[in-house]
């Protein structure tokens, strides 16, 4: 079966999308996938069962890196085309089905909506692929059995960062002597351009407890390296998802965005949000975007904490 598949450049996105894939290449015997992604997304597909070719889609101006995708894939015959972008080429290309993202709907979880291209409307559950290259470098990192508590304090926008001073105090709490996981060693993830945001969190805790991944990991070997980790506590990102989609605890701490439509996706994830609710925050007459200024501050320590000590006593393997 060729498969092209067209996904979404934000991380986050990408990552719910990758369930359908996953369903795609299930049903199939002998894979030949193409993903078309943006560079932020690429690395989430190198390990794609079936991978045939990986085109990194670089935009340029009047949609010329459209033109350019169509002569890369316009001669192919495929079985399947999804466009996760909904974009004007799945419909001039030859294959024998087009399946195209549905409509934003605010009311629905995107992989609610997903799953209305799933044969009998099941929930497509994303999936992080990592290599065998990706696992041998988590190993470097991160111990087989070792107790590791990962965060991800930074945020692609600072409206949406929980302050990070609060991060500090939550990993403290938990990881001191009488904490639910005391002695357990804390990794960071993020963005090599999100350093300067957190760096107050990388210089609290003594060399020997922190494992600094930022800037340091692809999105593969960040997947093999979450898979590692006992529990996730993150601002809404990519990097939420793709821990969710790995498999492991995750809280997902939430603000100026949506939980309905971005909570982290999984039974084993869970979410805290501001007393406010996204539309009371995004509708404030002093809300701004672009303003340098975090709108969860009145998302409390205590509240966060109470959460993620539910979330771990719920999975502890004890």
């Amino acid at each position: 079966m060729r498969i092209l598949f067209i996904t979404s450049n934000n991380v986050g996105d990408a990552v719910l999308n990758n369930g359908l894939l996953a369903h795609l290449i299930a049903q199939s015997d002998n894979p030949e996938v193409t993903v078309v992604a943006g560079r932020a997304s690429s690395s989430l597909y190198k390990a794609v069962p079936g991978l045939r070719k990986l085109i990194v889609l670089k935009k340029e101006r009047c949609h010329a890196h459209w033109f350019r995708l169509w002569k890369q894939v316009g001669w192919q015959r495929w079985d399947v085309v999804v466009d996760m972008r909904r974009t004007v080429i799945g419909h001039v290309l030859w294959t024998r089905k087009h399946l195209v993202a549905p409509y934003k709907d605010r009311s629905r979880h995107r992989v609610a909506e997903l799953a209305d291209l799933m044969p009998g409307g099941k929930m497509p559950d994303p999936v992080a692929w990592f290599s065998k290259e990706d696992e041998s470098k988590s190993a470097q990192w991160i111990a087989e059995g070792e107790t590791v508590l990962a965060l991800g304090p930074a945020a692609n926008w600072h409206g949406k960062q929980w302050p990070s001073e609060r991060f500090v105090a939550l990993a403290r709490a938990l990881t001191e002597e009488a904490g639910p996981l005391a002695g357990a060693r804390i990794a960071v993830f993020a963005a090599a351009g999100e350093r300067e945001q957190i760096e107050n969190v990388l210089e609290a805790f003594p060399e020997e407890q922190l494992i600094d991944l930022v800037g340091k990991t692809d999105l593969g070997e960040a997947a093999a390296c979450l898979k590692r980790c006992a529990y996730y506590i993150g601002n809404d990102s990519g990097l939420m998802h793709l821990a969710a989609a790995c498999d492991i605890p995750t809280l997902g701490l939430f603000g100026p965005s949506s939980e309905v439509r971005y909570h982290p996706w999984g039974e084993k994830a869970q979410w805290v949000r501001t007393p406010e609710s996204f539309d009371e925050i995004v509708s404030a007459p002093d809300y701004d975007r672009h303003k340098p200024v975090s709108y969860m501050v009145n998302l409390t320590l205590e509240k966060v904490l109470e959460a993620a000590r539910s979330m771990i006593s719920r999975h502890s393997k004890s």
